[in-house]
Parts: C-alpha cells; structure tokens; sequence
C-alpha cells in the first residue's frame, strides 16, 4: 500500500450510495430499453416482432467482440490521474446517454421500412454494443478496487441492486403514463406523438446526472501494480475463463436469469394493456417489485447471505420464484391485482438472486486469482456483462418470436381473444420454466458454496500477507 491509499478515506456510506447511482445511471437507458424499446419498434415504427428478435440476436453477436475486448482494454491499460476505472465513467456518460435518445426517434414512423430497420440496427449497437458497453464494464470491474472487504463488496452489490431497483421505479412508473393513452373505445393504446423521443431525452439527461454522482463519491483504493506484471495472452485468459466451473455456472445462471426476467419484464407491457385492459398495472407491477426489492430484500440480502451463503439463498429465492409463476399459469388470474400480489411473491425470490450477484462475481475473480495468480477483473466482468447480455437478448428475441407464434398483429390496435390468452400463457409458464433451470445450475453445477467462498477469502489473506 503506497501513501497515497493511505491517504484515502476509509470505505463508507458515500461510497455505497455513489456506487449506487452507477447503476441508477445505467438503468436509465438499460430498463428502458429492455422494458419499452419493443413496445417503440412495434407499435410506433411498425417493425415486427420477429424483426425485433432477430435484431437482439444479431447485438449479441457484436457484443462478443466489444464487450471482451472492453474488458481487455480495462486491465492492461494504465490507470489515469483519476483513477483505472472512474475515468471510463467520465468519457463515456456523454456518448451514452446521446445515443439512447438517438433509438427512440419518432420521427422515423413515417420513413420506409427498410430506412427504419438501418436505423433500428445502427442506433441500438451504437447504444448498447459500444458506448453502454464501455461504461458499463468499467463501473462493474470498479468495485474490486473500492474495497477488498467482502462483506463490504456484498454491501455494494446490494447498494448496486437497489439503484437499479430506484430506476425501474421511475422507469416503469412514469413511462406508461406518458406513453399510453385511452382510444375512444376504451382501449390502452401507444401514443404516436413525440412522446417517446420526449421521455428518452429526459432520462438520457438524468443519467448522465447519475453517472457524474457516482464518478464524485466513489474512490479507487487498490491501486494496481503495474511493474513486473505479467499480461497473459487474450487466447490464454479467455481459455482460462471457459475451463472454469465457477464462471460457467454464473454465466449459466445469468442468462436464464435474464431470460426469465426480461421475459416477464417486455410481456407485461402487453399482459396488462391487453388481458386486463388496464396499463396502469404496469406501473403497479413496477411499484409492488420495487417496493419488494428495497424493503423485504435489500434490508436482508446481506444478514442471510452472510448466514446461508450467497449460493444458497440465490438458489432457494429461484425456486421460489418458479412455484409462484407456474401457480399464476395454472390458476388463470382473471383479478388484476391477484396477478400482481403473486408477481410481488414471485419477486421475492428473484430480488434475492438480484442482490448478491455482483458479489457472487467479485468471488468467481477470486477463485480464478487463486488459481492462475492472476487477477483479470476487467476481462472476468466483461465475459460475465455479455452473458448478461445473451440473456437480455434471448428474452428480447424470445418475447418478439412469441409474439409471432401466437399471432400478435403488431398493426392492430386490438388482438384476438385467442391471441389474449396465450399470451397470458406465453408471460407466465416460459418465466417459470428459466426460474426453475437458474434455481438448478446455482444447486447443481455453481460450485462457490459458503464454505468454498469463506476458503477461499482466508486463503487469499494469506497468500497476500506472503508477498
């Protein structure tokens, strides 16, 4: 430790909060894209559902390549004067912000459709394969060097978690009011004024603000040595990557996870306009999980992980979520508000998972440290980020492709009795199925138990108090 980390304030309540707003930042072009950006593409540019899927998919295919080699460019490059990490949140927040309010441009309803899908495809990568990616990387690989503590990264994981929850609140409750309006047969129907490019320029705005909170309170306290490291090869690190079981096993996890929960995250914005005639629920859904996760969840995360094990209680939190949503299938709900006291359940078990991931990262580096004696935080976080982001695009296209089976007719204004009910079916049964295979990869495959992980933190202490 050199006199400058000695000179540092301690780690504390200021450095939770500004981690938090990093993730409040992110979520504000995050969740709104993954929540409203296909209700945009479909009901105001017209493009199809299967069109939308397919655009997701191709992302993902870009994201293998920027997210990878973001991740690389993190852990060779020398720190600045402000930092390894908090620098990326400094350059980046501007383009990032830019270029989600260049996705939702009304004015391109009236374009041909060929100039509409250029432009879906051009704004979305520019978005989410480059700029959010280089943001994102950083800020999440930032938390190895904030704190060594583990219970204080898990307290950043939960403090991370409960942004994100903050800007789905705000998200999820203030779009639909400004999106939907009543037709004059009483039906919920998308706005086709400016509305949307309205709405995303002031939450571009608003995270750009986020983001400059976080770079403010945050402080960088490891400082990496740089003299005498060895750089692995990228072939070499990503080999090492792939053999590990512990990674593999999360990575698993997150893309079901994410399937799952964005899944039920993009049908919502149909179940509720259209099976309840009633888009107010989706700002009651997004009230009932927030409220779940900031109130049930986050006061706890830390106290039972740290009795249970993170595995543990990630674990039984998915099965948990899967009986209820298999329940809500079969039982049909016919009361909107029942639908919504079961999600809040359902939410339950799926907050816990929310809380502890990115602590359940910080343990998969460690592992990997003990085994290679290297530590690869940026490459680790960036495999891990596009994991994520195979499963936000799985959920993505799979969302769109259901739509197409079960026959949503993007153009009209109101579906089909049939179409209503599968798509209850389609928001209910294919959640519950990812819920139930995340609840077996973490039992069944994830190794890093409460035990492994308490191993494994004492072995590092010693190994570092060797050098």
């Amino acid at each position: 430790m050199d006199n400058r980390e000695k000179q540092m304030r301690p780690f504390g309540m200021r450095d939770k909060i500004g981690y938090m707003f990093g993730d409040f930042g992110n979520d504000f072009t995050f969740i709104f894209a993954t929540s409203f950006l296909m209700i945009f593409y479909t009901k105001v540019l017209g493009i199809s559902g299967g069109a939308v899927g397919t655009l997701f998919l191709v992302a993902r295919f870009v994201d293998a390549f920027t997210d990878v080699t973001m991740g690389r460019i993190v852990d060779t490059a020398p720190a600045a004067k402000d930092g390894k990490f908090r620098c990326w949140i400094r350059r980046m927040c501007g383009p990032v912000a830019l270029a989600s309010f260049l996705m939702y441009q009304t004015a391109m309803a009236g374009a041909p459709m060929v100039w509409k899908i250029i432009y879906m495809y051009v704004t979305y990568i520019l978005w989410g394969s480059i700029f959010y990616t280089a943001i994102n990387i950083p800020y999440g690989s930032m938390a190895s060097v904030i704190t060594t503590d583990g219970i204080e990264r898990t307290a950043l994981s939960t403090f991370r978690s409960v942004g994100a929850a903050l800007a789905g609140l705000v998200i999820g409750v203030a779009t639909p009011f400004f999106i939907y309006e009543t037709d004059a047969n009483g039906n919920q129907v998308v706005h086709q004024g400016a509305t949307f490019t309205i709405v995303a320029g002031v939450f571009s705005l608003l995270a750009i603000l986020c983001y400059l909170i976080c770079y403010a309170m945050t402080t960088e306290r490891v400082v990496p040595e740089r003299k005498g490291r060895e750089r692995l090869n990228f072939s070499k690190t990503l080999g090492m990557l792939l053999k590990s079981q512990s990674l593999l096993g999360i990575i698993g996890a997150a893309i079901f996870l994410l399937l799952a929960q964005f899944l039920v995250s993009s049908l919502n914005n149909y179940v509720f306009p259209e099976y309840y005639k009633n888009a107010s629920g989706i700002s009651a859904y997004t009230m009932i999980t927030t409220f779940v996760a900031l109130f049930l969840v986050a006061p706890f995360s830390v106290k039972l992980s740290k009795r249970f094990g993170k595995k543990e209680v990630a674990a039984a939190g998915m099965l948990l979520s899967g009986v209820v949503y298999l329940l809500m299938y079969f039982f049909r709900l016919s009361n909107m508000w029942a639908y919504l006291v079961l999600s809040g359940i359902g939410y339950l078990g799926l907050g816990f998972f929310n809380m502890v991931i990115w602590a359940n990262i910080t343990d998969v580096i460690d592992e990997l440290e003990l085994k290679t004696g290297q530590r690869e935080d940026g490459t680790v976080y960036a495999v891990y980020s596009f994991a994520r982001k195979v499963g936000q695009a799985f959920a993505g296209g799979a969302g769109g492709f259901a739509l197409e089976i079960i026959g949503y007719q993007s153009a009209a204004a109101v579906q089909t009795q049939t179409v209503i009910q599968k798509l209850y079916t389609a928001a209910t049964l294919i959640p519950s199925i990812g819920f139930f295979i995340v609840a077996a990869i973490l039992w069944f495959l994830y190794p890093l138990d409460r035990e492994t992980v308490a191993q494994n933190e004492m072995r590092l202490l010693e190994h570092r108090a060797e050098k």
